[in-house]
């Protein structure tokens, strides 16, 4: 097997290397040993080791404290430079108006970057609740209802990592303890909605749920924000839901669109 993978090796050009490297990394394959990567790109563990650290450098790659490598920053700006990457927002933003006027609330489109759930888009409603969120801004995952909605549907190996670090407390009822979030996030994948409650700042009561792509992926996450005492989530939820299903359909969700979603 290893001289197969030599010769194989042999008859690449240096940016074939590279490219298969970074085309080893899939959504079931999100972070990768060092080994992991030279069996599946087919390179020896040398070449593996001397272009990933390239990459690492360049920032096509990043570390994990133990050892791990996944998918850096930089690949993820050049990728919303690309059309598909900026599809989701400009299919998005249009339904994103219409929410906010049905709901007089603060609405959000959010997409997960490694523990953190990040804005790509931010409508802030007059008189609406406080909220620290903006455009571009990120938040660790465990703490928001949109970061909720993505955690609870990652694999169960990130969901893991992410409940082994510690979990930040931004006011007394945002939920730190692994065994509780556990919980949670079990009913976020079961009725697929999150609530939560002054998790972030106080008086805000923040409703998500997900938004899903091709082959019915969950590729992202809309919520809303609201004063609790003004509307609560049973009011917010039909509106947020078929926002939710109107923008996953744009995106050509099976299930949004009525058709059965592709084979994996």
């Amino acid at each position: 097997m290893s001289q197969i993978r030599s010769a194989r090796a042999e008859t690449m050009t240096a940016a074939q290397r590279v490219l298969a490297i970074l085309e080893v990394f899939d959504q079931e394959h999100l972070v990768l040993t060092l080994s992991e990567i030279s069996r599946r790109a087919g390179l020896s563990l040398s070449t593996t080791h001397r272009l990933v650290g390239e990459l690492r450098e360049w920032g096509a790659l990043e570390r994990s404290s133990d050892g791990r490598y996944a998918i850096g920053m930089r690949i993820l700006e050049l990728g919303s430079l690309e059309p598909q990457g900026l599809r989701l927002r400009e299919i998005a933003l249009p339904f994103l108006g219409d929410l906010q006027a049905a709901t007089n609330a603060n609405v959000h489109l959010a997409v997960r970057d490694g523990h953190d759930v990040v804005y790509v888009e931010s409508l802030r409603a007059r008189g609406g609740a406080p909220v620290l969120s903006r455009l571009g801004g990120r938040w660790p995952l465990h703490a928001t209802g949109t970061g909720l909605v993505l955690l609870a549907h990652a694999t169960p190996e990130f969901r893991e990592e992410v409940l082994a670090t510690k979990l930040q407390a931004y006011t007394p009822r945002t939920i730190t303890n692994p065994d509780e979030l556990r919980r949670v996030l079990a009913d976020v994948r079961r009725t697929g909605v999150a609530i939560v409650e002054d998790s972030i700042t106080t008086d805000a009561l923040a409703v998500a749920v997900p938004v899903r792509g091709p082959r019915d992926r969950i590729i992202a996450a809309i919520g809303v924000t609201v004063h609790p005492g003004a509307a609560n989530a049973h009011a917010a939820l039909p509106a947020l839901s078929a926002t939710a299903r109107a923008i996953s359909r744009g995106l050509g969700a099976p299930s949004a669109s009525g058709r059965p979603p592709a084979a994996a």
